[in-house]
């Protein structure tokens, strides 16, 4: 364990919304009830967080999903709506109205590797098809693929033993959030990027 890691109170971090997400499809496509349960109890959530919400509360009863703008979201669904047979159809907000996406039912047979190629190289619909049940685990994953991988081995765990799933906080602010706080504080920093998300803190230090 890191001695010099700064504490902070979680309330200031924000719901992994990457991770809340992978889960929220996880329950919704195997008939869970949790994330409608867990996101009914959270205040000051995100768009992509409010449009998950509404998706779990209408996915039984609806054959029309309103998935807002969130693109992971509507990969996810629309690869499981295929995968499942359940003709769903799916209504979109702002930009992503206007994203070039991927729109052939035949992907859903396609490898990992195959469908890392899609969309400008995305990892949505890598980790749509994992979450719907493919084995396969890429070595050297994209991160957000990585991220999947975690989701599938905790959610089964969980599940397993007749739990819920555990929400995880937002790592990337966090660790940004500790770094910087160690700068007031005049200390040693050393940070290490880790995703895209990192880019302009890292390059703010010239790490």
């Amino acid at each position: 364990m890191d001695d010099n890691k700064i504490n902070i109170n979680k309330k200031y971090i924000p719901l992994d919304k990457s991770w809340i997400i992978r889960m929220g499809v996880l329950d919704i496509v195997n008939g869970y009830n949790d994330i409608q349960t867990f996101l009914s109890k959270q205040e000051n959530l995100g768009d992509d967080l409010l449009a998950l919400k509404k998706v779990a509360e209408e996915w039984k009863s609806r054959t029309i999903i309103d998935v807002g703008e969130s693109g992971t979201l509507y990969r996810f669904l629309k690869f499981a709506s295929r995968k499942l047979g359940l003709n769903k159809r799916f209504i979109t907000q702002g930009t992503l109205t206007k994203r070039d996406i991927n729109d052939d039912p035949k992907i859903i047979n396609l490898t990992q590797t195959k469908l890392l190629k899609l969309d400008q190289g995305t990892s949505q619909w890598a980790s749509a098809a994992v979450l719907l049940g493919d084995n396969e685990r890429i070595e050297n994953a994209p991160f957000k693929l990585k991220l999947t991988y975690e989701v599938i081995d905790h959610w089964k765990a969980q599940r397993k033993r007749n739990l819920s799933w555990e929400p995880h906080y937002d790592e990337t602010i966090l660790s940004q959030m500790e770094t910087y706080l160690k700068i007031l504080n005049k200390e040693e920093v050393k940070f290490v990027p880790k995703q895209a998300e990192d880019f302009c803190f890292a390059y703010i230090l010239a790490t």
